[in-house]
């Protein structure tokens, strides 16, 4: 689907995200399950309080590579923490794989971490 005129341009792309230690694929379209996980996160894009303080404590717990649901597990108020799990996501400060579909069994990591 690349036009042989932008080979150049995709492989230069390549050469850059190699040197910096990148992963770098051209995707053609996005996988099906990708638009429904954006859209989760999307939903949570706006500023919010953290009125039951469980932001840093998900952050903390990210550190252990648990999964979605069983972070959100952890809190009391396991809606509150789902909530601020999407939040985390969607400002990049924490991680998931978007290679899969997200769920409860998506691993969670820190933004810039290794799964």
């Amino acid at each position: 689907m690349i036009k042989p005129e932008d080979l150049e341009s995709f492989a230069a792309a390549g050469e850059v995200a190699l040197v910096c230690g990148w992963h770098y694929a051209v995707a053609a379209e996005w996988r099906p399950h990708v638009r429904s996980t954006l859209g989760a996160m999307y939903g949570k894009r706006r500023p919010t309080r953290d009125v039951l303080g469980v932001q840093a404590d998900l952050l903390a717990q990210a550190e252990e590579a648990l999964t979605f649901g069983e972070l959100a597990a952890m809190h009391t108020y396991w809606p509150v923490a789902r909530a601020q799990l999407l939040h985390l996501l969607w400002h990049r400060r924490l991680g998931i794989d978007l290679a899969q579909p997200l769920t409860d069994r998506s691993r969670v990591v820190l933004a810039g971490g290794v799964s």
